[in-house]
Parts: structure tokens; C-alpha cells; sequence
């Protein structure tokens, strides 16, 4: 059973996409669904960020059933690629190398919509504002992505950033740990040769 976080989500008039951060059980897969118009561009962004040695299998499948990517013990990628049919595409994470640990995984998927020209036999000035209208649409989508991009690696810095922290805590604790364990060995083996060389008279 996964435990799922909704991390973020961004809205646009051409494009959208979702984050999400979820947990995979060992021996588990867990797949999600996305619904795409002939000719959308779909893309994933992932990122495995705790747990083993911070890999995982992925999988693309198209709607016939077609596997469209796919990829063993995996840590981190981006992958787009344009909706060859309409339909439904899966996207799987496969956990069923780890016996034991969770992985916990951050993806986003992104998908925007498909260029659609003018009906019939366009005139000049018709194909003019539809070529204008695709420029558009392409200029807005590629902002998008570049925002998207920028909230991604945001939020990833951000990840580091509190395992950089958690780590340098856990190390400055293992110091003063090892600091304490230290002097009490020297006090320890004062006291014990102090001991061992005196001398006990008999009164």
C-alpha cells in the first residue's frame, strides 16, 4: 500500500503537470495512469531520494500494451515523448529487487496538449494566425517546462539540503559521543593504574 503526497501542482492553459512524492514497498510496483490526445507531449521527471542505494526500476507503457521506456535500478532521469495514440499510458515504479527497504520517490508528469491546425482549406491570412497560434502554444508550453523545471530542481535542492543537515547532525552528535566516550576511558585508566601502583600498608 502506498502512501501518497501531493507535493505540488502546476496548472497552465496548454500544458499540465503533476509532482508527487510516494513510498514503494519492497517487492512492490506501483503504476499510475495519465489520459493523452494522438500527438500530446507527455514527459516524467524522477527521482529516487531515500532509501538502499537510492535506485529504482521504472516503466512507460503506451495504451496497446507497448513499452515505451523502460529502466533498471535507476536513481534519477527525465524522459518525454510524443502520444503515438489516444489513449491511457502507464507509468510503473518496480521496487522487486529490495527484500527489505522502502523507496520513496519523487516524479512529475507533464503533459501538453496536442497542435491543432484549422479545418478545411485556410486562406492566407488563416494560415498566417494558425502558424501564429502553434508559435504560441509552443513558446507557452516551453515556459512552462522551464518552470517546471526550475520548481523541480527547487524542491530537490531543497531534499539535499535536509539530508546534507540530518547527516552533519547525526555526525556532530557521533563526536560528542565519542568525545564523551573518550575522556571516560582516560578517567577510567587514571584511576586504574592509579590504583594498581599503590601501595596498601598493614597496620
Amino acid at each position: 500500500m502506498i502512501k501518497n503526497i501531493v507535493y505540488l501542482m502546476f496548472l497552465s492553459l496548454f500544458s499540465n503537470s503533476l509532482a508527487y512524492i510516494i513510498t514503494v514497498d519492497s517487492h512492490a510496483e506501483e503504476c499510475f495512469f495519465d489520459s493523452a490526445q494522438a500527438g500530446s507531449k507527455l514527459g516524467l521527471m524522477f527521482e529516487t531520494i531515500e532509501g538502499g542505494f537510492l535506485d529504482i526500476d521504472v516503466r512507460i507503457v503506451g495504451p496497446d500494451g507497448k513499452i515505451i521506456y523502460q529502466g533498471d535500478r535507476e536513481t534519477n532521469g527525465k524522459y518525454t515523448f510524443a502520444a503515438y495514440e489516444t489513449g491511457i499510458y502507464t507509468y510503473c515504479f518496480s521496487n522487486q529487487m529490495s527484500t527489505v527497504t522502502p523507496k520513496v520517490v519523487m516524479f512529475t508528469m507533464e503533459i501538453s496538449e496536442a497542435q491543432q491546425g484549422t479545418q478545411g482549406a485556410p486562406g492566407e491570412g488563416d494560415a498566417g494566425h494558425t502558424k501564429l497560434d502553434d508559435m504560441i502554444r509552443e513558446l507557452s508550453g516551453s515556459l512552462v517546462g522551464v518552470k517546471h523545471e526550475q520548481e523541480y530542481m527547487h524542491i530537490r535542492d531543497r531534499i539535499h539540503r535536509e539530508i546534507n543537515e540530518s547527516t552533519n547532525s547525526k555526525v556532530v552528535w557521533w563526536s560528542i559521543f565519542e568525545a564523551v566516550i573518550l575522556v571516560l576511558m582516560t578517567v577510567g585508566q587514571i584511576y586504574y593504574l592509579k590504583r594498581f601502583f599503590e601501595v596498601k600498608r598493614v597496620v
